[in-house]
């Protein structure tokens, strides 16, 4: 037998009212592993009754929690499990059951510890518009602020090895916990690679409306950027606005000496960059000595 098959291979799935696409997907995935855990977010369809009905360890959520709740119930049940690998994989259709032995070669391998299914390393790949220019822009956040070389931190198709379980405990609700796994993750040392996967976008498979989807992706990253890295977050912006406002205010100087006049458009400017400045940079030092307080 190969290492992987000697492995206790875990399938995580969060769902919320996926009913019409969770019985054909828990049929497929029993061909790769009996052992598949469903985190029922609150769903107000079926969604939980199919899954026990088909043998999955269903959590429950009473509410519609998010996909970060979802992510982080399944962490912990995994976890209790005592999984070796834990394959997380979206309900809505998405993903290709085929792809999971291409997420698992790298930890077969030992040569990751995290391995991300990415959609931006398969040529072939058409990706809606829209959704590409959001993904790589949080992508370029996250690598920004976690010191990783990622091509799709929000993909939801990974795999993470028992290290990785037992070590990172993720916090966040929302869909930032796909950015905060990584960049606790990178600070901890861990591998992180990524392997090229094929996403089906044909049809209305997601639940998600699209927009609000994308907003909530793009607020509860910058959430958790904001706290993570305070200095970053505010600290750049507010040096910035800071030597924006000084500049102004050396410029309605300049002009009161030479004409004896001051110009209020250049000198609201100045003092509005000069207050939004410093209010930044004080907001950063604040929150980087509270969040170096509580991290001790």
């Amino acid at each position: 037998m190969s290492k992987i098959e000697n492995m206790k291979i875990v399938i995580g799935i969060p769902a919320y009212n996926e009913e019409k696409n969770i019985a054909s997907l828990l049929i497929k995935l029993k061909k790769i592993s009996q052992t598949i855990i469903v985190c029922n977010d609150g769903s107000t369809d079926l969604t939980g009754k199919i899954a026990k009905e088909l043998g999955a360890t269903v959590i429950e959520h009473e509410k519609n929690s998010g996909y970060g709740s979802a992510i982080k119930s399944i962490f912990l049940k995994a976890h209790e499990i005592d999984a070796d690998v834990l394959v997380t994989f979206d309900a809505d259709g998405q993903h290709r059951i085929e792809d999971i032995n291409v997420i698992l070669e790298p930890i077969k391998n030992n040569i990751a510890d995290i391995v991300i299914g990415s959609r931006f390393l398969n040529n072939n790949q058409e990706i809606p518009k829209y959704r590409e220019i959001g993904i790589k822009a949080i992508t370029k956040l996250t690598n920004v602020t976690g010191g990783t070389k990622i091509t799709d931190s929000q993909s939801g198709f990974r795999a993470y090895n028992k290290k990785i379980l037992d070590k990172i405990k993720p916090q966040e609700s929302g869909m930032g916990i796909s950015t905060e796994i990584l960049i606790k993750s990178q600070k901890a040392d861990f591998k992180i690679t990524e392997v090229p996967i094929t996403v089906l976008y044909d049809g209305d498979t997601s639940t998600h409306n699209p927009i609000s989807h994308g907003s909530s992706v793009i607020l509860s990253t910058l959430k958790y950027v904001a706290i993570e890295r305070p200095l970053v977050f505010y600290g750049i912006p507010g040096i910035i606005f800071l030597l924006i406002g000084l500049a102004f205010g050396i410029w309605t100087i300049q002009i009161y000496s030479e004409e004896g006049m001051v110009i209020t458009n250049i000198a609201l400017v100045g003092v509005s960059g000069v207050i939004m400045g410093t209010i930044l940079i004080l907001t950063s030092t604040i929150l980087y000595s509270i969040v170096s307080v509580v991290r001790r």
